[in-house]
Parts: structure tokens; sequence; C-alpha cells
């Protein structure tokens, strides 16, 4: 594993590194990838998973690691076509790297879909897009893609982000910071203020579909224990309500600057983050849009289906934004 870039301090801890043995692979079900019959098979597959990958994931659902992150590697994957153009080019691939994250997955939580994003696929396609280089989406390359909590705005935010790597670049880096890390840094009055409903968020631009932006109610940035509290924060779309607010955020967003760590993920590579823990980024890469450029498949995993159930549509949650 390349871990961290050169330009990126140690400091904060990596996530733990499991590698799958080989054994224990699962046939991949010949039905459509991502219909329920697919995600019911993962689930099943899931206690074939080696003892090492299954007591891990287990283990870290108990007691998420520092990090906030946990890294299989070795996973299956099959063979590869061309990377894609964009998201949602259809391609020649079999289902086996779908089959591998929805596995992990089921072993996490339930998958689920957000409408805007792919049109609610539960597995999304990551892939560089010519014409989105420089804006702040999953598609981008020559733009650092800043610290976030995935869907920070929403109201059913998933718990676990799940990345597999089919196609790797080595200088495309995804960078994690841990609350857990970062939480010593911050002055009593920091922290203080970011336990208060002083925040609002803007919605990312992917779930808006051409909407008006707007901000959202007002909410704090850490919740739960005092000592290992969750967190919501994205350092793009985050503003407070007052001054204060958003100091205690500019120097939140110092301190996960200054623990970050970040992997460089290769084929095979399958990474879990906790979403209530760890806050997720990228560095800047150059695509050559020549069909061998990076390529990740993405899963969103929530513990619970029901909370979302007026704003549900089978695994595809509904909720709609802006003005």
């Amino acid at each position: 594993m390349r871990s961290v870039s050169e330009t990126l301090p140690r400091s904060h801890a990596c996530p733990p590194v499991v590698v799958h043995d080989g054994s224990s692979v699962a046939a991949t079900p010949q039905v459509e990838s991502g219909s329920e019959a697919f995600v019911t098979a993962a689930g099943h597959a899931a206690r074939l998973l080696p003892a090492t990958i299954h007591d891990a994931l287990v283990d870290f659902v108990d007691q998420p690691d520092r990090s906030g992150a946990l890294l299989l590697k070795g996973m299956p994957v099959g063979r590869l076509p061309l990377t894609p153009a964009t998201p949602t080019t259809p391609t020649t691939k079999d289902a086996t790297s779908e089959f591998s994250l929805l596995t992990v997955a089921r072993r996490l939580g339930q998958p689920v879909g957000y409408e805007p994003e792919h049109g609610g696929d539960i597995v999304q396609n990551l892939v560089p897009v010519q014409g989105t280089e420089h804006r702040q989406v999953s598609t981008s390359s020559k733009v650092e893609l800043m610290f976030h909590t995935e869907a920070a705005f929403h109201p059913h935010r998933p718990r676990y982000l799940l990345l597999i790597c089919l196609r790797g670049d080595p200088s495309a880096i995804t960078t994690l910071s841990s609350i857990h890390e970062v939480l010593p840094l911050l002055s009593d009055t920091t922290r203080e203020a970011l336990f208060e409903p002083r925040f609002r968020t803007a919605v990312d631009e992917s779930y808006l579909h051409g909407r008006r932006n707007v901000l959202g109610a007002a909410m704090p940035v850490l919740s739960g224990d005092r000592e290992l509290p969750t967190m919501v924060f994205d350092a793009d779309l985050m503003v407070g309500t007052d001054a204060a607010a958003d100091d205690a955020l500019r120097e939140l967003a110092s301190a996960v600057e200054a623990l970050q760590t970040g992997v460089a993920l290769e084929a095979g590579d399958l990474l879990v983050v906790d979403n209530a823990v760890a806050v997720h980024g990228r560095t800047p890469y150059s695509p050559r849009f020549d069909g061998t450029d990076r390529w990740l498949q993405r899963a969103f995993v929530v513990s619970d289906l029901r909370p979302s159930a007026a704003e549900r549509q089978g695994r595809v949650i509904t909720t709609v934004f802006g003005a």
C-alpha cells in the first residue's frame, strides 16, 4: 500500500489494513447488479468472507478505529474493460466488483442510493469526466476535493461510505481525517461552540439538478459523547451562524488539515469510511482520458432503513433539495 504522499503529514492514524487471502469467494449471482435479488445475495455471501475480514468489519461497527476507516486489500474486482468516460456510460464489465462491494456493505448495514446521485444507483462508478476537472464533485480531478462528511446536508446521510478501486492512479490520494484524532487539538471554547446548533450547510451541487441552493437549518458539528463525538463537517459548504461560530469552523478546518492522512487506492482495495467519525477528500491528479484512468466504485450504507421510509422508494432515497 502506498499510504501517504510526501506532502501529507503522518501524524494522523492510518487505517488498519486487512488482506483478503483469496479463500471463500462467493460466486457472483447471475442477476442484475444493484437489484434487490443481487443485494440479498450479497447479504448471504457475507458469511463467506474470510474470517479476518469478517471479524474486522464486526469490530469496526462495534468500535471504529481512531482513523475512522478500514482498508481491505485483495478484494475481487473481475476483468475490466476500459475506464468509462462518464459514471453512467454502459460498460461490458462483469459484476464481480459490485458483488465484493455490496457483500461488505451488507455486513455493515443497508446499502442505499440517493436519487440525485446517478439516478439512485446502489453502486456508482467514480471516474474523471472532462469538463468537471475543477469542480467540487466526485468526477473532478485537477482540483483538491475538500474535506467533507458525505452528504453533510442530508437528513438521511450514510453512516458508511465504501470505495472499491478497480483501476488506480498513484497520484490520486484519498485523504482522511478523524474527529477522534482532531479533538485534542481544539480549544475548549471551540469544542463548546461545535457542540451547539450554530452551523448551516448548503447542498452539494450534484443534488440540486438546476434548483437554487439554500442553507439548511442550524445544526451542531459535533454530537454525542464529549470525548468521542460524532462529526458533520464540510469545508466547502458549511458556515457559522455568527462570527464566533465561523472562528470555530476555521480552527476545526485547520486541525483537520493538520492531522490528515491519505491512501493511494490500488486495484482490489476497498476503503470503508465511518461517515460519522472521519471526513474525506482527494488530492488533485491529471487524468489522460484514454481509457486507463482511475476508476472507483462507491456504495453508501445506512444502519437502518426505517428513518427514511417516507422519502424512499425501495433502496433509493428521494429527498428533494433546493428552491
